[in-house]
């Protein structure tokens, strides 16, 4: 049977670290600062926004948020990124998405400053990570990193398979693996929904990543035994969450996610560590 890549024991572990260096810098006279837009009354953005909230104060962290109805027009937006981005005491800034419809979400998200960019998906940063420069880095691609890091599996110098190609997760994740650095170093393949006998592939695999958001999409038979795989992506049937990972896949990996507390934890994780990183650079 699989052993469990466990990211909330990780994301606790990681937070803790965390707690210290927003401690260190209040010792300093500094604070961290995380700036939250939320628009409209979409039920599960509110609620994430309301887990940040909480774990900004449990680490210490100070949350500036500003609620806008959904009546909110694209410069009522604009304007609060703006207020955000000139605000000294607002390190890091975070765009809940979905906007509202008719609303351009692109404009709103390149209008935050790349420095400020909590998520690392400005396009500034997203060319930092193609070249290997250091700047924030998407959270979730980094929170699998660090979580197979943590659990010893190994990448340097393997084959991953990426099943997915998205902006969130699959391309900036192909490329932080294929970098020349710690958990890393891998031969890297991108697969998609649209590959013809992606099982052939997937079999040669020693990690395999599915970001696709097509529920139970990894079977048994595309495993190679002992593989690692992380179900980055995720549907819904109802109000469950259901994973790309097919739950019998674990009689055949050597590593895999569970289907609540894998890759998720990770990602809020790393969404922490950004906004500290973005105080800790103001000197």
């Amino acid at each position: 049977m699989a052993e469990l890549l466990d990211g909330k024991r990780v994301a606790d572990r990681m937070k803790m670290e965390l707690a210290d260096r927003v401690a260190r810098l209040k010792s300093q006279g500094r604070s961290v600062g995380l700036g939250t837009i939320l628009v409209g009354d979409d039920g599960p953005s509110a609620k994430y926004v309301a887990m940040k909230h909480a774990d900004c104060e449990a680490l210490g962290i100070v949350s500036h948020h500003v609620h806008l109805p959904a009546t909110a027009t694209q410069a009522d937006v604009e304007a609060v990124v703006d207020q955000f981005n000139a605000d000294e005491n607002v390190h890091s800034i975070l765009v809940q998405l979905p906007l509202p419809k008719g609303m351009n979400e692109e404009e709103v998200l390149l209008r935050v400053l790349p420095e400020k960019d909590v998520d690392g998906l400005h396009p500034t940063n997203l060319g930092r990570l193609v070249m290997g420069a250091p700047g924030p880095l998407p959270c979730t691609p980094a929170g699998i990193v660090e979580l197979l890091a943590a659990h010893q599996v190994p990448v340097e110098g393997r084959h991953v398979v990426v099943i997915g190609r998205g902006l969130t997760i699959g391309r900036p994740l192909a490329l932080l693996l294929a970098l020349r650095r710690p958990g890393c170093n891998a031969a890297v393949t991108v697969v998609h929904t649209g590959v013809d006998d992606m099982s052939a592939i997937t079999r040669t695999a020693d990690v395999i990543v599915s970001a696709a958001g097509v529920a139970g999409l990894v079977t048994p038979d595309m495993v190679r035994p002992g593989a690692a795989v992380v179900g980055a992506g995720t549907s819904w049937n109802g109000t469950k969450l259901l994973s790309d990972v097919a739950p019998d896949v674990a009689e055949v990996a050597g590593w895999i996610t569970p289907r609540i507390g894998g890759v998720g934890p990770m990602t809020l994780a790393m969404l922490l560590r950004n906004a500290v990183l973005a105080a800790e650079k103001i000197r």
